[in-house]
This record gives structure tokens, C-alpha cells and sequence, in this order.
């Protein structure tokens, strides 16, 4: 197979090659052409990779509309994501690959989503050392914005890192990708928009609010401190007034930029602990699955309040439901090692995540999965409730590596 055939735009077989092993890797769901990753692997997959390779080279690839799904939210709305075919997939990660070494070391270093050296754990703690120091949080939360996200100035954003035009015409492609909805209407995006799902679409988000939140925030307010995960953001100020001031500045910052923040989830917080005793309502703020407030600490002997980052209360309840789904709890035939196992890489996440700061309600969440154990133990040799106790613990005594929870001392 040739492949050192010259082509117009820089795009290597050997790039497409690596894209593919690594959307390989992530999501299962179809798109509107209703392949699998089964149906593509059972074909050439080198000469389809070839396919893709020759027609993104030479100018010429388009992609195809995404599968609309939506996904229930914890507010009883839904969220819209777009489900790309599998070859869009690997043709966004071709692209995004090329981009993200161009424009990474140019974004925020208070941006933290979606970035090869950045994580979800800097991002936390950054903001629990923020509210150590600064008094007050503008807690942001900006409406529908992936599906919100204005194409012209989506690629003033892609011109303004100085990137090529054969970039802005496959990001151009990618914007206007038409939507099939779930009853098989087909939706144009409306100059708005870019599909949450869509491998390219963090890499997008990113560079739209570099530029029209990060920048404008350190050029209007340059001490003030800030953390952005994607379109998640808290804004740290000293006052109340300066947050006042600058929730207003950001609200109309949006509206600039074609955007509009969720009047009911922004929100001003209070950073309460021992040391701030004013009165104010909001004094809890929710950030990448952790809830901020004030709580009862104690170091070195003594209590106090302070305010800290730990598990939010939906994040215990979807991990109880998650361990109530996972393991078929009425099957009495199966091993408690069969059940360790079901649940192994499920509470190695949740341990290794959620763990990062206090333990207390993580701990009694895993207690749910020990209540779980003792009944289905009580089932299984048709024992009572004590004696499945007791069982339970010399088990664990016996082998404390067999459940990831009994291992870090959760239970």
C-alpha cells in the first residue's frame, strides 16, 4: 500500500494509524451509520484506515451528520450528545492530535479540562487552596454552551492561534455536521453549536473560552483567581462586592460572546469556616463532583469549622445505585470473589477520585456496599444478619486485598 503518495494537506497514514488506536479506546455508541466497533474490526481495517487517510490528505473528507441521543440529567432535563460515526472519530482525533501541539501551551494556566498535562485532581485542589485564601466564590454555570457555541467566532478563536486553513476548513466541516434526531429528523446546527460526544468538541471548547472567558478575565482582572474545567468555572474574589461587580461584568461578557450563564445555578458563595462568621445564604458550591462548605475538621485534637472540598451527596447516591446495578444481588450461586471482581475497577475510580480530601462520607457510601455483602451473605447460606456479619469480617481478615474498599480502609 502506498502511502508516500504527495497530497495537499499534512495529514500521515501514520497519524490516522495512531487516532484510531486511541478513539478505540473510548466510546461504544454508534452513529447514524449504525457501525460498531465489531462491524469495522471485521472489515480491512487497514485498507479503511487507508480510505480515511487518502480523502483527509487530499481535502476531500466530509464528515457525516451525528446520532442525536439524550442523556437524563439530575434536574429531570437532558442533555443532547452527538454521536459521531467511527471514522468522523478517528478524523477528529487526527485533527485534534495536530491542533492540541499547537495551541496547549497557549491556553490558561488556570484552564484545566481536557489538556495532556492537566487534571481533574489539579483542578480540585487549586480550588480548595483558593478558598483558603480568598473569601468569596462566583460559582458559574453557563447555559447549553456546547450547544450554544457561535461558529464565526469559533473560528476567529481557530485564526487567532495562527493555525492553517486547511485546519479551519475540517473544524468548519465539523461545526456544521447536521444532527439526526432520535425520530429521524434531520436538524441544520444553525451557525450554533458543537456536539458534545464529538471527539474534537473539548479541544473547541477549550479555544472558544481561552479567548472568551480566560483572556478577557486576565486582562480586565488580573488578581483575581480563577479554575476552569471546560465550561465548569469558579471565580474567587475578596469581597462580596467585588464578586457582585464581577458577576455582572461576566454576564455581560457572555452576552458579547453569544453565550448566557444559568441564572438559577450561578450562583454567590460565602467561603464559611471558624474564621468567617458573616451572614450570607449560599455558603456551599459544587465543583467536578465535590461539594465546597463549611464542616467540622479536627487537627491535632481539636474541632473546628472549616471549609473543605469532600463527595457531594448526588455522587454517594450514584455510587450506591452503581453498586446496586452492577453485581445481580439476588444470584446467591455466585462467589463474593465474582462479586470483588465486578466491582474492582468501579471502586478503585471512585476510591482513588473521591478520596483526595476528607473520607468520612466516602466511607459511609462504601458502608452501603458492606450492607449489600452481609445481606447477600445472610441469603446465600439462609444465616441471619450477625452470623453474616461475623462471616463478613473473617473474610476480610483472611483476604483484605479482595475488595479495593477493604484494602484503603473503607469499611
Amino acid at each position: 500500500m502506498n502511502v508516500n503518495v504527495v497530497k495537499t494537506v499534512p495529514v500521515t497514514y501514520l497519524m490516522v494509524v495512531e487516532a484510531y488506536r486511541k478513539v478505540k479506546q473510548g466510546g461504544k455508541a454508534a452513529g447514524i451509520d449504525g457501525e460498531s466497533w465489531t462491524d469495522f474490526e471485521k472489515k480491512d481495517v487497514e485498507r479503511e484506515l487507508y480510505v480515511i487517510w487518502n480523502r483527509m490528505a487530499s481535502g476531500s473528507y466530509f464528515p457525516q451528520a451525528v446520532r442525536e441521543i439524550e442523556i437524563p440529567k439530575k434536574d429531570g432535563k437532558t442533555r443532547k450528545l452527538g454521536i459521531p460515526t467511527i471514522r468522523d472519530r478517528i478524523a477528529q482525533q487526527v485533527i485534534k492530535k495536530y491542533m492540541e501541539q499547537r495551541v496547549d501551551e497557549h491556553f490558561h494556566p488556570n484552564s484545566y479540562g481536557y489538556r495532556p498535562l492537566k487534571s481533574s485532581k489539579e483542578a480540585i485542589d487549586q480550588v480548595r487552596k483558593n478558598c483558603l485564601e480568598s473569601d468569596w466564590v462566583i460559582d458559574m454555570d453557563i447555559s447549553k454552551f456546547f450547544d450554544e457555541i457561535d461558529h464565526e467566532l469559533m473560528l476567529k478563536a481557530v485564526d487567532a492561534m495562527g493555525l492553517e486553513s486547511w485546519v479551519r476548513m475540517y473544524v468548519q466541516r465539523w461545526l456544521e455536521m447536521k444532527v439526526v434526531k432520535a425520530d429521524g429528523t434531520v436538524q441544520d446546527r444553525g451557525n450554533k453549536g458543537t456536539p458534545q460526544g464529538g471527539v474534537i468538541s473539548p479541544l473547541l471548547a477549550n479555544l472558544f473560552l481561552h479567548y472568551g472567558l480566560d483572556k478577557w478575565l486576565e486582562k480586565d482582572y488580573r488578581q483575581t483567581k480563577f479554575v476552569r474545567y471546560a465550561d465548569d468555572a469558579v471565580v474567587h474574589c475578596k469581597n462580596k462586592e467585588e464578586a457582585e461587580q464581577i458577576l455582572s461584568a461576566i454576564k455581560a461578557r457572555m452576552q458579547e460572546i453569544g453565550l448566557r450563564l444559568n441564572e438559577t445555578k450561578t450562583k454567590i458563595v460565602y467561603c464559611k469556616d471558624y474564621r468567617r462568621k458573616q451572614n450570607h445564604e449560599q455558603v456551599q458550591f459544587g465543583f467536578l463532583g465535590f461539594s465546597y462548605q463549611p464542616r467540622q475538621i479536627q487537627s491535632n485534637g481539636n474541632r473546628f469549622m472549616g471549609f473543605t472540598a469532600e463527595i457531594s451527596k448526588d455522587n454517594q447516591t450514584k455510587i450506591r445505585e452503581s453498586i446496586k446495578e452492577t453485581v445481580n444481588w439476588r444470584n446467591t450461586m455466585q462467589k463474593i470473589e465474582q462479586i470483588a471482581a465486578q466491582l474492582d475497577s468501579k471502586l478503585r475510580g471512585w476510591i482513588n477520585y473521591f478520596g483526595l480530601y476528607s473520607k468520612r462520607n466516602l466511607q459511609r457510601t462504601m458502608f452501603y456496599l458492606e450492607e449489600k455483602l452481609v445481606k447477600w451473605l445472610s441469603k446465600k447460606h439462609k444465616q441471619g444478619i450477625m452470623k453474616s456479619v461475623q462471616q463478613l469480617q473473617k473474610v476480610r481478615l483472611q483476604k483484605p486485598g479482595m475488595f479495593y474498599h477493604w484494602e484503603k480502609g473503607y469499611c
